[in-house]
């Protein structure tokens, strides 16, 4: 490894990652102790070990300057969301559960990813302690999320993010720590003011005190966790189910027009292009859906309406949440599900896929060569949000798009090879990928779950949702030995 790389600043970050996430454990530790439950030594026994690795970091690595360079960025923001799912999986593993470390490797890794695939039965007689430490992951990694692609990825100008350069994320400095203090503070308000109004409503409209503050948690996040088998299946109120499509929609919207739209100028959400992209894609797919199942399935427009927008609000946003097993509604509609699960929603916020500004300057793109083939001899320089595209810009978005792609079919293949069937094992690979949460089919489907697919799937499923979730160059640099002789 190269003298040059200073690890100091990195131990230092994980550190006090991994104390407050052992601070998080007590939160459960209270709960189980309310409720009776014996679950809440594993969660003592686990904050203990977390907090004290988490202290001993921070108490050794103190008094160097914050100045993280790229080459440490890369190094931290694989290392944090690895180190964070290893510690996270010790309740998992010493509560009555049991899992094993494949099972609680992939319920962390999907928990703090936001993917939401689960691995977990019995969700309904499962200890309160547990459930809330599963909403808890999603919450915390959609916080962390959000910054990540607010300050860490424009920074490290990964898949076009530079496009999103503001001053938390500047490169002319290299020093961004100092930063992301100022900007954390500011997106958690933020955060917890949504969670709280998404809690006051689901429990206005019926939901229990407990089941209120998890899927509050869980969809604002676009995160899917349940505290129930059968997701929100089990809510027979209609107005639980538009509310959450109303939150799923807020959490895959930027939330640095929300600090904007706070700071005076209210008007930023619906004049971003990426926004108003977005939000009409979603209506047109909704609506095309919602016809699709009063012409085939004899529903009526409004009960069709609401089953369609909630479950396509649900994987276009890559929550994950279901209200039936739309792979039962048709072929028109698994067709479209399975391409949905690619999009995700606006940049700097909880989602996952592929995005909605790549897409859009992809189609620019594609444009702007058509134009040039009729006409050959015309100037023609694509725009995004008033700006050029420029070649490094069209490269990097148009890169990301071939890894996302590369991706899916290389885990895919790799799914096989441990007998999972191919529509299985392509879908388990994109949500994987584009941190959705269910698949399609009676396997990962909205009805299935992924506690019979074999261990090492699972450990190739967890690897590809880090990938996704850290945009696959982050994580790949690191292979490279160029990176570590730099």
């Amino acid at each position: 490894m190269s003298p040059a790389l200073n690890l100091r600043p990195i131990l230092f970050v994980l550190g006090w990652l991994l104390t407050v996430l052992g601070a998080a454990m007590l939160i459960p530790v209270i709960v189980d102790l309310a409720d009776g439950n014996r679950d809440w030594t594993s969660f003592l026994a686990s904050a203990v070990i977390t907090g004290f690795v988490g202290v001993s970091l921070v108490l050794t690595t103190r008094g160097m300057p914050l100045v993280l360079r790229r080459q440490q960025a890369f190094l931290l923001t694989t290392l944090a969301w690895v180190t964070s799912a290893f510690f996270s999986a010790l309740p998992f593993m010493l509560s009555d559960y049991r899992l094993d470390l494949a099972d609680a490797l992939f319920e962390t890794v999907s928990g703090l990813t936001t993917t939401g695939s689960t691995v977990m039965t019995g969700l309904d007689e499962a200890p309160p302690g547990l459930l809330l430490w599963r909403s808890l992951l999603q919450w915390m990694g959609g916080i962390g999320i959000i910054g990540m692609s607010m300050v860490i990825f424009p920074f490290l100008r990964i898949g076009g993010m530079q496009l999103f350069k503001t001053e938390s994320s500047d490169t002319s400095s290299e020093k961004i720590l100092p930063s992301v203090g100022r900007l954390g503070i500011a997106i958690g308000l933020v955060y917890l003011g949504l969670t709280v109004l998404c809690l006051l409503a689901y429990w206005a409209a019926g939901m229990s005190g407990f089941d209120a503050v998890n899927h509050a948690m869980t969809t604002l996040s676009t995160g899917g966790y349940s505290t129930h088998d059968s997701s929100f299946g089990y809510f027979e109120e209609v107005s639980i189910h538009w509310i959450a499509v109303i939150f799923m929609a807020a959490g895959a919207l930027p939330f640095a027009l929300y600090i904007g739209a706070i700071m005076g100028k209210p008007t930023l959400l619906l004049r971003d292009r990426q926004v108003r992209a977005f939000l009409l894609f979603l209506v047109l797919v909704c609506l095309s859906i919602a016809l699709w199942l009063t012409a085939t399935q004899d529903i009526p427009f409004d009960e069709a309406l609401t089953l369609a927008s909630f479950n396509v609000t649900s994987v276009v946003t890559t929550t994950g949440f279901a209200s039936d097993d739309y792979s039962l509604w048709g072929g028109y509609v698994v067709v479209f599900m399975f391409l949905l699960m690619t999009v995700g929603g606006c940049t700097g916020s909880t989602t996952g896929g592929i995005k909605m500004f790549r897409l859009d300057i992809a189609v620019k793109l594609f444009g702007s060569y058509v134009r040039s083939l009729i006409l050959p001899h015309s100037v023609n320089v694509p725009f995004y949000r008033g700006t050029p595209i420029t070649d490094d810009l069209a490269r990097a978005v148009l890169l990301y798009i071939f890894m996302f792609a590369a991706s899916c079919v290389a885990l895919s293949v790799a799914l096989t090879l441990f007998g999972l069937d191919a529509l299985t094992a392509s879908t388990a690979a994109i949500q994987a990928i584009g941190n959705v949460g269910p698949g399609l089919g009676p396997v990962v489907g909205p009805a299935g779950n992924f506690a019979t697919i074999p261990d090492g799937a699972k450990w190739l499923l967890s690897f590809g949702m880090l990938l996704g979730r850290l945009e696959f160059f982050t994580v790949l640099v690191l292979f490279s030995r160029r990176f570590w002789v730099a």
